[in-house]
């Protein structure tokens, strides 16, 4: 059989195989042990009896938070893709491998908040409603056009672009201060304990994919230094005044925020989220490569241990490696 001329080299018959060693691999033992969980297999029917005993302003702001994580995770299942080519295309199989699981749970997540509306709020109404013009424009705008550009563009710069919009904004960032919120408002009142399980194993998903950012961006750090240190740092602080507002609206619209939750506070929690993402990121700086493929602690997932719905996780929640 002749062979295309563009045929490619397959890495795991190569000499080298598999680099179990890497971060990624072991990301992905933790995502096939940890990750094979059924959103449908969660029993909603004490959630619906909750729901139906809530103020319909309690019902409109969980509506308004469940919407906008239901926005993002289907956002990333349709725009993921192209990173996914651009480690493939590098050789990356191992990082490869990870972000297929990566894909997955995010349309498990996707499945997951969709039946919060058809199952348990019972609402088929147009959602976007719910969508502020800076979650719109992070949404509709930067993250598509960040990932899009990885098909014509593979540079330093464009990974980098791509990988903070998602994993270190819109994970790291508001995606944590939505999981804040949620529990303040369900696990604080004893609410929808089958959403506080569906939310606490998203979690769990989530803080792989962190981790696996931390590592992707602390490779770029390593291989490529200031060129990709400042890209990062310019892509956080063009984004941060969109996430601040965003956060801010989880209450703006209330005299009194349902389930009395602070918008300052969210606010604050998103702040604090968006600092530690960076200083993360920062210590690649100092280390070489080999160090942040070989370090055994370098990818804990970077979630608070007192967020009240950590409690509902196993103890093998957090991210680390091994």
């Amino acid at each position: 059989m002749t062979l295309p001329t563009d045929y490619h080299t397959l890495s795991s018959t190569s000499p080298r195989g598999l680099r179990q060693y890497l971060p990624p691999m072991r990301l992905w033992q933790k995502a096939k042990r940890l990750g094979v969980w059924n959103p449908v297999d969660i029993d909603l029917t004490q959630d619906k009896l909750d729901w139906q005993g809530l103020k319909a302003e309690e019902q409109e702001y969980l509506l308004s938070i469940c919407s906008r994580f239901l926005a993002g995770e289907e956002s990333v299942t349709l725009d993921l893709l192209p990173l996914l080519k651009v480690v493939a295309q590098e050789g990356r199989i191992e990082e490869e491998m990870f972000l297929t699981s990566f894909l997955w749970e995010e349309a498990k997540h996707v499945e997951g908040f969709r039946r919060f509306f058809d199952e348990v709020a019972d609402e088929h109404s147009d959602l976007t409603r719910f969508y502020s013009p800076p979650f719109k424009q992070i949404f509709y705008d930067e993250l598509p056009r960040a990932m899009n550009q990885l098909y014509t563009d593979t540079s330093v710069e464009a990974q980098v672009n791509a990988s903070v919009t998602y994993n270190m904004i819109i994970e790291g960032v508001m995606a944590e201060t939505g999981y804040y919120v949620f529990s303040l408002a369900l696990t604080r009142n004893n609410l929808m304990p089958g959403m506080q399980q569906f939310v606490a194993n998203l979690k769990r998903d989530e803080s792989r994919h962190i981790a696996f950012a931390v590592y992707f961006l602390s490779r770029l750090v390593a291989e490529h230094g200031d060129r990709a240190w400042n890209t990062i740092e310019q892509r956080m602080q063009y984004l941060l005044p969109l996430v601040q507002e965003s956060s801010q609206r989880y209450g703006v619209s209330y005299t009194i925020v349902p389930f009395n939750i602070d918008p300052e506070e969210t606010s604050a929690y998103s702040s604090t989220q968006y600092q530690k993402r960076l200083e993360r990121i920062k210590k690649a700086r100092g280390q070489t490569l080999d160090e942040i493929n070989n370090e055994l602690e370098s990818l804990e997932s970077i979630q608070d241990s007192d967020t009240p719905m950590d409690g509902a996780v196993d103890s093998n929640y957090h991210a680390t490696i091994d």
